[in-house]
């Protein structure tokens, strides 16, 4: 579909300088859309809002449709009546990187606690009727997905184990008698994990009303494929390539390139594409049908993989012996379309693209997206300098798997790369990451997007992920503070004279 010329930043929800150890969907959230409004953007981009499993990775998610429980704010539930606010006195801070295991350890058990309240007095004092009405509702028309969930969370919870295969084989296998045993002597626990992603959604759906107020969409990401470990594959486990043991029979990954001799074995289950697609590729509509009352905007990761994909023998350790399977991407988005309508798809083309991943995106009106970091080597990367762009392009100055465009330009880029730089952009010394900001708002790509650690100039420490790295990503977050009406006024002239304002101008 066609989109207005516009910009945005890129900043993950867990990055706010939120009280708890983590952003979340509290005060810290408004004061970035506020900052938002001020700069003159339209959207603000996200990272998948899923629950995290290993390696803490929001592409790693435990569930497609779930929201993180860390995200909810208990600032915000304590506002709200569900929990005293003395309670969360221990918590720790706005300021520091996510320590990821003792905010789990100090913020879900506030979490359940807030739950159960809200379960235990829902019906008198601050708790009132209507919004125990809007929980009764959320969980009917969200049942297709959320009673799963609610199982899942709690074995994963009580048998604290990799993967869901190894549980007592009846619940692994999900067995009727077994799974109404636990709703009948659990129902208190499994309630609180639905209590959990009503507040998400509330707080979600409030933070983005606020947003749409002031201009202001959301880009959300999804990602080709789902966790071993994960609610979708314990629930669906027929729609992917696995033995009769529940294991993996192929797993997903990249061939190897430049960047690695050995490729990259990322290791999810591959889909069973002919099953999906024999049944009108009923969970993948349902998956976007509710990404879609998530985001104004659905960037679709490792886009190449909806054409062909890299699919690797389950028990090699590496990614070499894999091969090249094509994938049903047409017939896909054809369902999509029929099924929901026109749907906002930004395709992450980066990688190795061919010519039939090309005519996939083109066949859907999809925009494409360009680094401009990766444009000044060679002359096959100049594909991403804004003097090849066409309009139905997305242009960012980096993306979250790249470093800061201040950290690459003083300890990654080469010397080809920095003269590049030197001829194309001609910065002062030093002063490499606001003329690629200003390189990326002036070209004619019809959306750029700026990781808001390029835009307050941060070097590497800002780095929110290393690909291949399994350890030390996504914790960062921006200080309090850091915010500032300059900053603001700056992009926002930039928007201004670049056309990316909203003006609209008068028919002659």
């Amino acid at each position: 579909m066609a989109f207005d010329r516009a910009s945005g930043v890129l900043l993950h929800i867990t990055s706010l300088p939120s009280n708890g150890g983590i952003g979340d969907l509290g005060q810290a959230a408004y004061e970035f859309a506020d900052f938002l409004a001020a700069s003159k953007q339209k959207y603000w981009q996200v990272l998948p809002l899923s629950p995290t499993g290993y390696g803490n990775s929001p592409y790693a998610a435990l569930s497609a449709f779930a929201g993180n429980p860390l995200l909810v704010s208990l600032d915000r539930l304590s506002e709200w009546g569900w929990i005293e606010a003395d309670r969360l006195s221990g918590l720790s801070g706005a300021s520091g990187k996510v320590q990821f295991d003792q905010v789990v350890e100090s913020k879900l058990p506030l979490l359940h606690e807030a739950a159960r309240n809200f379960l235990t007095h829902h019906g008198s004092g601050d708790f009132g009727a209507e919004r125990w009405s809007r929980f009764e509702e959320f969980c009917r028309i969200n049942a297709y997905w959320l009673n799963d969930w609610a199982f899942y969370s709690l074995l994963r919870s009580r048998y604290n184990t990799a993967a869901w295969s190894v549980w007592p084989k009846e619940l692994a296998h999900r067995k009727r008698e077994a799974l109404d045993k636990l709703a009948t002597e659990d129902g208190e626990a499994l309630a609180i994990e639905q209590v959990i992603q009503f507040a998400f959604d509330e707080q979600w759906r409030e933070l983005r009303s606020y947003c749409q107020q002031r201009g202001i969409r959301f880009i959300g990401d999804v990602a080709i494929f789902v966790s071993y470990d994960s609610a979708d594959v314990w629930t669906h486990c027929e729609d992917f390539q696995l033995d009769e043991s529940l294991a993996p029979i192929r797993v997903s990954g990249v061939p190897p390139d430049y960047f690695s001799a050995t490729g990259q074995r990322w290791g999810n289950p591959l889909y069973r594409w002919d099953k999906l697609e024999g049944e009108g590729f009923g969970w993948w509509v349902a998956r976007i049908k509710r990404t879609r009352e998530l985001y104004d905007v659905i960037r679709l990761d490792h886009f190449r993989g909806f054409e062909a994909y890299w699919s690797i023998p389950a028990h090699e350790e590496t990614a070499i012996n894999g091969e090249w399977v094509k994938a049903p991407g047409a017939a896909l988005f054809s369902r999509l379309h029929e099924a929901l309508g026109e749907l906002p798809f930004i395709a992450e083309d980066l990688g190795l693209i061919t010519k039939e991943v090309d005519t996939l995106r083109e066949q859907f009106d999809m925009p494409g997206m360009r680094i401009l970091q990766f444009g000044f080597g060679d002359r096959a990367s100049h594909n991403y300098l804004p003097h090849r762009f066409v309009p139905n392009t997305v242009v960012y100055t980096g993306t979250h798997d790249n470093d800061t465009t201040r950290g690459w330009w003083e300890h990654g880029a080469t010397a080809q790369e920095k003269a590049g730089v030197q001829s194309y952009l001609d910065p002062e010394p030093d002063e490499v990451v606001w003329p690629l900001i200003r390189a990326a708002a002036s070209s004619v790509a019809d959306i750029c997007l700026f990781p808001l650690q390029d835009i307050l100039e941060i070097s590497s420490e800002g780095r929110m992920n290393t690909p291949s790295q399994p350890e030390n990503n996504w914790g960062w977050r921006y200080e309090q503070g850091a915010l500032k009406a300059e900053s603001a006024a700056r992009l926002a002239a930039l928007m201004e004279v670049t056309d990316r304002d909203g003006y609209v101008q008068p028919e002659k």
